[in-house]
Formats: C-alpha cells, structure tokens, sequence
C-alpha cells in the first residue's frame, strides 16, 4: 500500500514536469491589431488623418524652362551713337521682351567684330548670326532694290521711306530674290542725304565740278558724276579722317551719321536739298534663322516687319535732324547753310536725276526684270498714297 502511494507520487511529478516543459516552449501567441493607445495626445490622431495618401507613383517633376538662345549681333556704329542707341539697343530689346527673354545677344558695336563693308558677306558666312547692313556699300548686289536710292525721289520722311521699301520687298518676289543669301528682318531708308563740304560751298550745278565727293553705291555715283564730281566710295567711320586730310572734299550725308561719327567738326559748309536717299536692312543667317523654333520666330517677326522697319526709319534719321543742329550749334561749330531753291534743284534733276531713273528702267528691264517701271511707278505712288503715321 506504502509502496502504491510513492509510485502513484512520482507519476504525479512527472506528469507535472512535462506539463511545465511543454509551456515553456510553446511560441507566444501575436497579433496584427496592437492594443489601443489611451495615452496618445488628442492630436496625434488628427495629424494621421490629414497626411497625404502614400502612392507608388514618383512625384513630377517641375517644368525645365527651355534654354536662352544666344544671338551674336555686329553693328558697324558705336552703341553710344545716335543709331545704337536710339534704334539698335531699343530693337534689340524689343525682340528679348517678345520672346520673353528667350533670345538674348551678344553684342559686336563699331566693327568690332568686322567693318561694316564686310557685314553682309560675314553673315552670310556666320561670323556673326545677325547684322546691321547699309547696302550703299555693294554696287549690284540688290539692284531692284536700288529704286529707293534713285537721286531726288521726293520721300518725305526716312519713316515714309522705310514703309514703302518694306512694302515693295513684300509685294515683289524678284526683289526678295536679290536678298536670298540673308534673312532680311526688317528693310529701312534714310532722310534724304544732303551735302556738307570742307572748303567750297556748293549752290549752284556748276559748283559740284571736280570736287571729290564721297557717295554710296549704286544711283548715287552716277549722280555725282553727271554733275561733274569725282565719286568716291569709302565707310563712314573713315569719312572723319579723310575729310580732315583733304582726301575727300566732302560728302552726303544725314544727321545721323554726323551725331555718331562727327563730321560736323571738319565740315563748314552745309546744303540742303533732297539729293540721295540710302537704304537698309537687318538681316540673319539663313541657317540661324532656320533654326530657330516656330514659336521664337513668330515672336521676333511681331516687332520686325513693317513696324520694325518704320520704327528704325523714324528713331535712327527723323529724330536726329534736330538734335544734330542743336548739338552743333551748342558746341559753337560754325555752320554756314544754304537750301537750295526749287529753280536750281529742277536743273540738278534734268541732269542727274530724271535721266537716272530712266537708265535704271532699261536696265533692270534688259537684265531679265520687265517689272522694273512698274517698281518705279508703285514707288512713286506710295510717296503720294503712303502715310505711316
């Protein structure tokens, strides 16, 4: 019985240590929902409600602006003269604000880049992606075009002048032609130029003879010849120096040029009739130009064009003349003026004038042009028609 008790004990103890034993390595149960948290401040709960929903998406990224366009602009004139700053600085920032800053230049002002002889040749080669070009330099090269710089063609302001050339380049296509290897922006004309002189007065026709003169490309050489002057082609930042020296005894010019480069201190002599106007563009390199987006391009046409071209006109010749007289006069520079009467002028055109613009017909007809008197005639009645104010 004694010995009953002790088995039945120690089957007891071992029923009890493998109870205990299989406890003590069983795993401890989890869960996926934690406790809640009863000590959590009132705002944590609404800090969680008001985050962003979590996504597997990456955020966008902000728009890249498109990259400035960097145009290199040469300008035969100094940006501190009548031209760069009255029509050039101001054009230019015309076509920065228009695209919104998108074109911006460079800028190459008093041939520092190349002379102003060289400019349409340069741009046409690259050297520069946009130009000032006076087309007086280079007989030939726009012959049609040369219908403007017919002498005496009564324009009665270079604004008037610079509206009606854009719009002989818009309605001709064989004068567009002539200007292929360059983009042409914008046309514009000049005041027409008068007469300064550094030792003899010219009043009369027979005054002009063997004076040595210096005049543009084109009409105006012809001109000067038919009334018994020696033409001489020359650029106008080197007229000063020559006009000192006696190498020239003077030459045609507008206010305009004076302001910039001078003239006025080596010249006494001033006559005023309306001989010569003179004509320009501002042009691109095709391939420049045809790179450019449809958008960039559209954007510097709205300031270019016929507003461009009026607004170069006006700002770069009809502004000056008042300035150019004052300014002379204020620095006491002697200037002895004559105008010349009508009586006088009409003896100058029968010889140099009209006769020229019968010889430009025949052979602007005879080098493949039959439209050439129709030029001249639309020209003309532009001049009665044509006001740009």
């Amino acid at each position: 019985m004694k010995r009953r008790s002790i088995l039945t004990a120690l089957a007891l103890v071992i029923v009890i240590t493998v109870a205990l034993v299989g406890c003590a390595s069983s795993p401890a149960p989890t869960t996926s929902t934690p406790p809640p948290a009863t000590s959590a401040p009132a705002t944590t709960s609404a800090a969680a409600t008001s985050a962003p929903p979590t996504s597997s998406q990456p955020a966008s990224s902000p728009a890249v602006p498109p990259a400035p366009i960097k145009l290199k602009y040469a300008d035969q004139n100094p940006d501190t003269g009548w031209e760069g700053s009255q029509a050039a600085l101001p054009w230019l920032k015309q076509i920065t604000d228009a695209t919104n800053g998108r074109v911006q230049f460079e800028t190459y002002f008093a041939q520092t880049l190349f002379k102003g002889t060289d400019s349409w040749e340069s741009v046409k080669n690259g050297v520069a992606d946009m130009a000032w070009m006076f087309h007086g330099y280079w007989a030939n090269l726009t012959p049609l075009a040369d219908v403007i710089s017919l002498p005496m063609m009564p324009f009665k302001s270079a604004e008037q002048a610079s509206g009606i050339f854009w719009q002989l380049y818009e309605k001709y296509p064989s004068i567009r032609e002539q200007f292929k290897d360059n983009h042409v922006l914008i046309t514009w004309a000049s005041q027409s130029y008068f007469l300064i002189t550094t030792k003899k007065h010219v009043k009369t026709e027979s005054d002009w003879n063997g004076l040595k003169i210096r005049v543009t490309a084109g009409p105006p050489i012809e001109m000067a010849k038919l009334l018994g002057a020696v033409p001489v082609s020359m650029g106008m930042p080197e007229t000063y120096l020559n006009l000192q020296k006696g190498v020239i005894d003077g030459m045609l010019a507008p206010w305009e040029a004076m302001l910039s480069f001078k003239q006025y201190e080596v010249v006494k002599y001033y006559t005023y009739a309306p001989i010569v106007t003179v004509y320009f563009t501002q042009a691109m390199n095709n391939a420049k130009w045809n790179s450019l987006p449809d958008d960039v391009k559209q954007q510097i046409e709205s300031v270019s064009g016929l507003k461009g071209s009026t607004f170069w006109g006006k700002n770069m010749f009809d502004t000056a003349v008042v300035a150019g007289r004052d300014l002379v006069q204020k620095q006491g520079i002697e200037m002895v003026e004559y105008t010349v009467p009508d009586d006088e002028l009409a003896k100058w055109s029968a010889k140099a004038a009209k006769p020229l613009w019968d010889s430009w017909v025949k052979a602007q007809t005879a080098a493949g042009h039959p439209e050439a008197q129709e030029i001249l005639d639309t020209t003309l009645n532009l001049i009665e028609t044509y006001n740009p104010q």
